[in-house]
């Protein structure tokens, strides 16, 4: 399997209109953050108290310790990091919210988050080591429930790395804990996919941008972002 299949359904319609939305906030709102952590541990005290700032002392250590190691290990130890620090929640339980994306700080001081706010915390902590961001994708799937045999689905995010712009993707996902390419992920069927740079539908080549849908979201992310200490 390859991240090239067609989108589909009314799924497949309703998580593209909101791509299409988020490229244009990711291509007019600048994602150029610097990690202040003075700022982030005061803001995390503020917002959640004193208990995770262990973990986000953790972070910063393991973001100091991976920018000169090569790609590959920078990708296996945030992966790693995330998956096992993190325990994984429905929006609706953490955040009372029927969809939130969090901040990499907010998935820290609450210590949960769901599969979006993965995706958020291991994106922004590659791109702050050094991975550039054309090889990284924020990839909306529909992920087969039961194994790849099984006809139940729901809509799932995972972050895809590539290589080359021509390589098949490894894939990160909070469900489980190796990275794998995307042809040893028979139970994900890729819907579209997004960065700094722009969207991809399935199937596509090419980036493209045009509805508004999620603008409100992810602009309202980047600015609670930047307001925390990722400036």
């Amino acid at each position: 399997m390859s991240f090239d299949i067609k989108p589909s359904g009314l799924l497949a319609n309703r998580l593209l209109k909101a791509g299409s939305a988020i490229v244009l906030i990711l291509l007019t709102v600048s994602l150029a953050f610097g990690f202040d952590f003075d700022r982030l541990q005061k803001t995390l005290i503020q917002k959640f108290g004193a208990s995770n700032v262990r973990l986000l002392q953790d972070w910063k250590t393991l973001l100091n310790d991976t920018k000169t190691v090569p790609e590959p290990d920078k990708l296996k130890q945030i992966n790693e990091f995330f998956n096992r620090k993190i325990t994984f929640s429905d929006d609706q339980v953490v955040w009372g919210k029927a969809d939130y994306w969090a901040t990499p700080l907010e998935i820290i001081g609450k210590d949960a988050g769901d599969c979006e706010d993965f995706v958020i915390a291991k994106y922004f902590s590659l791109k702050e080591i050094g991975v550039p961001i054309q090889k990284l994708r924020l990839t909306y799937v529909r992920a087969k429930i039961g194994g790849p045999s099984s006809t139940i689905t729901q809509a799932h995010m995972v972050l895809a790395y590539y290589a080359t712009p021509e390589s098949e993707p490894l894939v990160l996902d909070n469900l489980i804990s190796d990275i794998r390419p995307a042809s040893r992920r028979p139970d994900l069927a890729p819907i579209f996919s997004f960065n700094s740079d722009g969207i991809w539908a399935a199937g596509s080549t090419a980036p493209a941008s045009n509805s508004v849908d999620r603008l409100s979201r992810w602009k309202d992310l980047l600015l609670r972002m930047q307001a925390e200490g990722f400036d």
